[in-house]
């Protein structure tokens, strides 16, 4: 009597995790035990640390299967409620937001919430629906439409201000018009009228805005302020050398040099101890994740399904190159996590929604859209 029951068992075991796509769930899998081998180490003096991150990864993995079991054309439909709803959300926020460290960015709507972590997803989703509505009579009038939709949340979001959540809300949304066809001159000559609003862009900055670019420069300058973050975490990268000091055996971690040592910073804990080799391993890893998301855009059947899927790649591949490059030096200092690395309960949620997200691209790539 038992087997049968053993069989149906796994039978619907096996149904629900045909959601999941396979390679895809692998890679993240392997970098969140990374992650959690990191964060043991770097989270040491921190008691339950390991345990919540724990906690927010089996969250972030219900979100996924959640993202998964929903059609792209159900995804499609709820594309303008959600960013309708978020921008109301960041009005809101702008209006009675919570107020933390001079920054309103909070919303409390019995629980604290984030509004901005909402657009990250809610963007790409809504140029997506709005270029597949308009697919075939692209012109200069789409494209004009397209920015503007892009350029409320991330004008609300700097607004806040929140310069680095606002830069990545505008790229993953520009990555939606690049890929819907914007021509590359057109890119060009925003690159140029870009480089050439520079001065305008820095007399709007705020002071510690302008400090971080400054540091970025010569963290020397400030060795004991503003450039600490950058000195110490690049100390702590070059020390890991070839192989790295070994798991538990940083230094710059475990004496307290390391700021945020969990959470923005956990990539300099890992190279210190796993070094040049533990690098490599890890962007191998990263890269596979990214290669994984351009073949599932690829292959996606309908043009929503192919702009949603590339924008939330490449969404990765800012966050992943964003906290490696502030972390190692080469770009100034802001609030982005290393995907499923960071310890964290909102980044882990969004970037699970966005895996989600792609595994039902692919999972429902054989789909015709109508």
């Amino acid at each position: 009597m038992d087997i049968p029951d053993k069989n149906t068992l796994l039978t619907r075991l096996k149904h629900y995790l045909s959601v999941f796509d396979g390679p895809l769930a692998l890679i993240i899998f392997l970098i969140m035990s990374v992650g959690i081998i990191t964060l043991y180490s770097a989270g040491i003096d921190f008691p339950g640390r390991v345990e919540d991150q724990l906690r927010n990864i089996i969250f972030g993995f219900i979100i996924m299967w959640i993202a998964a079991s929903v059609p792209p054309q159900t995804l499609m439909r709820f594309a303008v409620p959600v960013y309708t709803f978020g921008i109301a959300l960041l009005l809101a926020v702008a209006a009675f937001g919570l107020v933390k460290k001079g920054a309103r960015r909070w919303l409390n709507i019995g629980i604290v919430i984030q509004p901005s972590e909402i657009m990250k997803i809610a963007v790409p989703l809504m140029l997506a629906w709005f270029f597949q509505k308009r697919e075939g009579h692209l012109g200069w009038r789409e494209y004009g439409i397209a920015f503007v939709l892009l350029a409320i949340p991330a004008g609300l979001i700097m607004k806040q201000p929140d310069l680095g959540t606002a830069l990545l809300v505008a790229a993953t949304g520009f990555y939606v018009i690049f890929l819907a066809g914007l021509a590359w001159k057109v890119i060009i000559s925003l690159f140029a009228a870009g480089l050439a609003c520079l001065p305008i862009v820095w007399t709007l900055l705020h002071d510690y805005q302008r400090h971080r670019v400054m540091m970025l420069i010569d963290p020397t300058s400030d060795p004991l302020g503003k450039g600490f973050h950058i000195i110490q975490s690049v100390i702590a990268i070059g020390s890991g050398g070839i192989t790295g000091k070994g798991w538990l055996h940083g230094t710059q971690a475990y004496l307290h040099f390391i700021p945020e040592r969990t959470t923005d910073f956990i990539f300099a804990v890992f190279a210190e101890e796993f070094g040049l080799i533990g690098n490599l391993i890890l962007m191998v890893l990263y890269l596979c994740l990214i290669a994984r998301g351009l073949m599932i855009a690829m292959n996606a059947s309908s043009l929503f399904s192919r702009l949603v899927a590339g924008a939330i790649t490449m969404m990765f591949f800012m966050y992943a190159f964003v906290n490696m490059g502030m972390v190692s030096g080469i770009l100034p200092v802001v609030g982005v996590p290393l995907p499923f690395m960071s310890y964290g309960g909102t980044a882990m949620v969004t970037l699970g929604l966005g895996a989600g997200i792609l595994m039902s691209i692919q999972r429902h790539r054989k789909l015709v859209q109508t």
